[in-house]
């Protein structure tokens, strides 16, 4: 064969290898974690709750952009719930703060994960807080090492002391100060 000819062959060969071997790692090995270091982030919150106002700053300070939502009036529908509430347990799905669960009218260890949904859909008060769409996940409660997962937590310069007292707070549990009647929306 002329040196031409099998220098072609061993470059045809080469390149359709290559991209052979290329094709199956983008199919089969999972590409690097990159967080979103901003991201825009659906917030459904309780107006007038402690925690999630400081779960908002808290983002806001991270550099994200937030869409605020009132959990209580918004048109729920299951499918849309059921994203949010994922694997998790019944009884880890509802807020523990809520008025029929602190005085046993509800008791989550008993229910099914359809009559949890049938009733917080009906009482958006039983839904633990805050839920949050940030791409194309759907996120129930506010996880620290969770969010670090997906999205960048550290604040922007400036706002690091903030930032760092709110880490000291349990932010998944409602204060005093937080008012959980239904009428108070």
């Amino acid at each position: 064969m002329p040196y031409l000819f099998r220098h072609y062959i061993k470059l045809y060969l080469f390149f359709y290898i290559e991209n052979a071997f290329k094709e199956i790692r983008e199919k089969y090995v999972p590409k690097t974690k990159q967080l979103d270091l901003m991201a825009h982030i659906t917030f459904y919150e309780k107006p007038g709750c402690e925690n999630n106002r400081r779960q908002k700053e808290w983002l806001e300070l991270a550099g994200h952009t937030l869409d605020v939502v009132d959990i209580l009036s918004h048109p729920w529908e299951k499918e849309e719930l059921r994203a949010f509430l994922g694997e998790k347990t019944v009884y880890e799905c509802f807020n523990p703060a809520a008025p029929d669960i602190k005085n046993g009218r509800i008791d989550p260890g008993i229910l099914s994960k359809e009559e949890a949904i049938d009733m917080m859909v009906k009482n958006p008060l039983l839904i633990r807080r805050p839920l949050m769409k940030i791409g194309v996940r759907r996120i129930q409660g506010f996880d620290p090492a969770q969010l670090r997962s997906i999205i960048y937590l550290e604040p922007v310069k400036g706002a690091e002391s903030l930032v760092q007292s709110f880490k000291m707070l349990d932010m998944n549990s409602c204060t005093l100060s937080c008012s959980h009647s239904s009428n108070n929306t």
